[in-house]
């Protein structure tokens, strides 16, 4: 979907959500790193600071207030910092938190989620390039699928409830990025479900894939239910080209995938609609380490490639793809040169990371 933005316009006005834990640290590592990408290739980026998490708490009485949602609304798309809303007092704690808020108030329904290997850095597989679409607004995550609430109840002291919701039209939209995505990449792609249990709900989700394959004849498609596939990705990940699959499973897979290719700290994301975008690491806050200056900002990095890439194609703007390659290869040539963090084998730290990573855009210029 291409936007109305002039093409020769090089303004874009990009939020910036830090959050918490290790928020802090490598949100700013990957906006210095997109600034220096950005300028490189003759972008300017208009960097809109926003209160999230426990700091607008404190700030606001809410971790998400209203006015950041009203700002992200005028935005070309944010950076999400990671959240640790479990140390929130209540009623936030128990509350839908602030990236499932975000997703939800915007019907971000697309999680992407690719887990490549880079060499130089330690991996169970060395060789490992796949992209996990993962529907995000219904299925087994209770706290998306209903207007008001969270989808979990208790009818009584000792019994607990959740939703679980598959609709045909949720589906086919996601079942159509993965596809796309697939025709852009290597042209394969695997359904995950469990349909031989769950038959109605993931039953209907493969069924409305294989019919949506159909218009997708250059792509070859196969299926496997969720168990078999978590073995599937730790003997053979790099058979696998796309995944596509519900919210839950996406979630867990996505996670064995990018400690399959490395460290969950090299795994990126952005979360998406036909209209916006949400650029955020697929990992956890890691408040053990916060403060430390010892977080894998790569995640966050690389997620905001991903941001820049999808703008890129909204747009129809290619300087922003250029910006998108820029980061990419950065990080690549920071961590193929011997410099990475301690969970990739190495031992630098977040801020000297970022700067190999400037340092290696700026040779590369």
């Amino acid at each position: 979907m291409r936007g109305t933005r002039p093409m020769s316009s090089t303004t874009y006005r990009l939020g910036v959500l830090e959050g918490d834990g290790i928020g802090p640290e490598i949100v700013p590592s990957s906006v210095e790193i997109a600034t220096a990408a950005a300028e490189a290739a003759g972008v300017h980026i208009d960097w809109v600071t926003l209160p999230l998490g426990a700091s607008a708490i404190e700030s606001h009485g809410t971790p998400v207030p209203e006015e950041t949602k009203d700002a992200l609304a005028g935005l070309d798309g944010w950076y999400l910092g990671p959240h640790d809303s479990v140390s929130y007092p209540e009623p936030h704690k128990s509350a839908l938190n602030p990236s499932g808020t975000l997703r939800k108030h915007f019907q971000l329904f697309a999680n992407i989620r690719p887990a490549k290997s880079f060499p130089g850095a330690k991996s169970v597989c060395d060789n490992a390039d796949l992209v996990i679409v993962r529907e995000n607004t219904e299925g087994f995550y209770a706290d998306r699928n209903t207007f008001a609430g969270t989808g979990e109840f208790m009818p009584t002291a000792d019994t607990a409830i959740m939703l679980g919701i598959i609709t045909r039209e949720a589906t086919e939209r996601v079942a159509r990025v993965a596809f796309d995505l697939a025709r852009s990449r290597r042209k394969k792609l695997t359904i995950v479900h469990k349909a031989n249990v769950l038959k109605l709900t993931t039953g209907l989700f493969r069924t409305v894939c294989q019919e949506v394959a159909k218009d997708y004849p250059d792509v070859a498609v196969d299926d496997f239910h969720i168990d078999a596939m978590t073995v599937h990705l730790v003997r053979r990940a790099q058979d696998f080209d796309v995944i596509v699959t519900e919210n839950m499973f996406g979630d867990i897979l996505s996670d064995l995938a990018g400690e399959i290719s490395g460290s969950l700290g090299t795994a990126p994301s952005i979360n998406s609609s036909a209209t916006t975008a949400m650029a955020q690491a697929s990992h956890g806050s890691a408040p053990d380490i916060a403060g430390q200056n010892a977080a894998n900002p790569v995640a966050m990095i690389l997620s905001g490639a991903m941001l820049f890439e999808w703008l890129a194609a909204k747009h129809g703007d290619e300087k922003l793809a250029t910006v998108a390659r820029t980061i990419e290869k950065g990080v690549a040539d920071a961590i193929a040169a011997g410099t990475s963090t301690r969970d990739l084998g190495g031992s630098a730290s977040t801020t000297e990371f970022t700067a190999a990573v400037i340092k290696a855009i700026g040779a590369g210029r």
